[in-house]
């Protein structure tokens, strides 16, 4: 099974896909103007700003429900695998997909705000599948991404983050005395096989309390767990930094020489950097993949524009300052790997002996600061990113499965995919992180593959809204969507909201 899974990981992640995701970059960012520079202070203004409804939730609850699904594990487990294999300098490309993504995030995120509609329970839903077809024409390329989605983020992504969980928490049990001794029996297996599962079946259990809750109860869980996970792990990465300030000067110029293969020891490296770089890159901040519209699209404003501002600044935060974060308190503290890219070759680097890439990095790097502490404190941090990424998966499996049911409400197939979701927890638990990472590797280039080519055809309504905003704004007014004075067509629920409004 794991060499079938690695080959179709293979195809899917190849470099063309790479080389689409930060093509289209860097083409949104030349044909939005780069808004993302010009647009950071009404960026900051929107995310704090915004109403909320019965029908969908405020602009920076919207953002909580995105930024849940962009910052999970990727955004520790992953960046450590870019630094493993593909050295210091792909965080210099992360740092370059995240600057380009971020008008990537815009074009897909006001898209859905374009095209959103609402469902049988009066609730606010969009996403790729919905402005693929009333954009597109394309109802099979749809009902095609919307099938991927709900595979990948109810059945295939959600191991990632279970895997991570279970396994940062064994990294911090190892040699406490909380944990007990880890080569006995539990559950009639393997200790360690068996605290995976323990873990894993605890995890599905908080996750069946929330998301039987519904949307709302998901919006209201990620506003308050997001923003708290994210600043304090920050804080810990600053307080890694200053404990060892004198490497600083170092760790930047080691990013930098590594990225464009000047340095000696990664020099052959430069390639694997880009490609890493950008790969977990896209798996982190997850622009152009399709996962932010979903969340985007709940959002309760006056304009699309004004979502889309704001998942562009989700890019700035995920990237810049969490990924970030991870890259230094693991480069400051020396406590990585990079591993030769000629297989049985000795290491380039070997920082850390005996630790596999991953969030094992990480728990080393703060515990060579916090002894008896960094490792918990991690394991903690890795619970909360996982944890609401996995919720925020199971929101946009829920969101493709209400389009493929044609809005109308059925209530086994949500239970279906429920006890799905819960179950894929519990499995991704207890497996292997190889094949763990690599069925979420293929659920995330699926969806990116077809989300991708459908914002570079269909991209002009985002083109159309974000001048048509520009235009208010420098009038003085809250600028308003009238999609008919835009020549936008299929924006129904819009147009419905004018002829309301008259």
């Amino acid at each position: 099974m794991e060499a079938t899974v690695h080959f179709i990981n293979s195809i899917i992640w190849s470099k063309a896909l790479i080389a689409v995701c930060l093509g289209a970059g860097l083409f949104f960012s030349l044909r939005t103007r780069f808004m993302q520079i010009r647009g950071f202070l009404e960026m900051c203004r929107l995310t704090v700003k915004g109403e909320k409804s019965d029908a969908g939730v405020s602009s920076f609850q919207a953002l909580a429900m995105s930024m849940a699904g962009r910052m999970g594990i990727g955004n520790i487990a992953g960046v450590a695998t870019a630094i493993a294999f593909g050295g210091p300098g792909a965080i210099f490309w992360m740092w370059v997909m995240g600057f380009f993504g971020a008008s990537t995030s815009y074009v897909e995120c006001t898209l859905a705000q374009i095209y959103k509609t609402k469902d049988a329970e009066g609730r606010y839903r969009g996403g790729p599948a919905y402005y693929i077809e009333k954009a597109m024409g394309l109802k099979w390329y749809a009902m095609a991404f919307a099938l991927a989605t709900i595979v990948a983020a109810g059945f295939l992504m959600p191991g990632v983050q279970a895997n991570a969980i279970a396994d940062s928490i064994i990294n911090a049990c190892r040699g406490s005395a909380l944990c007990g001794p880890m080569d006995g029996q539990m559950f009639g297996m393997d200790a360690v096989q068996g605290l995976k599962l323990g873990i894993g079946i605890v995890v599905a259990l908080l996750l069946g309390v929330v998301i039987f809750g519904g949307v709302k109860r998901i919006a209201t869980f990620a506003e308050i767990v997001v923003p708290f996970m994210a600043a304090a792990f920050i804080l810990m990465a600053i307080v890694i930094m200053v404990v060892n300030y004198d490497r600083v000067p170092d760790m930047f110029r080691l990013i930098f020489d590594s990225a464009f293969g000047t340095h000696a020891a990664f020099g052959a490296m430069m390639g694997l950097a880009v490609e890493w770089g950008i790969k977990r890159g896209i798996y982190a901040n997850e622009a152009g993949q399709g996962s932010g519209p979903h969340a985007a699209a709940a959002s309760e404003v006056s304009h699309p524009a004004k979502q889309g501002y704001v998942q562009a600044f989700a890019i700035y935060f995920d990237t810049m300052m969490v990924c970030t974060a991870t890259a230094f308190l693991i480069l400051a503290s020396g406590t990585y790997n990079v591993y030769s890219p000629v297989a049985g070759a000795a290491p380039v680097f070997q920082g850390l002996a005996g630790i596999p890439e991953g969030a094992g990095y990480a728990q080393a790097g703060v515990e060579a600061v916090l002894p008896g502490w960094g490792a918990s404190f991690v394991a903690i941090a890795i619970f909360f990113f996982a944890f609401t990424t996995i919720m925020a998966y199971y929101y946009m499996a829920e969101t493709n499965l209400t389009y493929v049911n044609q809005n109308k409400h059925r209530p086994l197939t949500v239970l279906v995919l429920r006890l799905g979701i819960i179950g894929m927890v519990v499995f991704g638990a207890f497996n292997n992180a190889t094949l763990a990472w690599a069925l979420g590797d293929i659920g995330v280039g699926l969806m990116a593959w077809l989300n991708i080519i459908a914002i570079l055809i269909i991209q002009k309504p985002a083109m159309l809204a974000l001048r048509d905003y520009e235009r208010q704004k420098q009038m003085g007014l809250d600028p308003v969507f009238d999609p008919d004075a835009l020549g936008i067509k299929n924006a129904d629920f819009w147009r419905q909201r004018k002829q309301e409004m008259q």
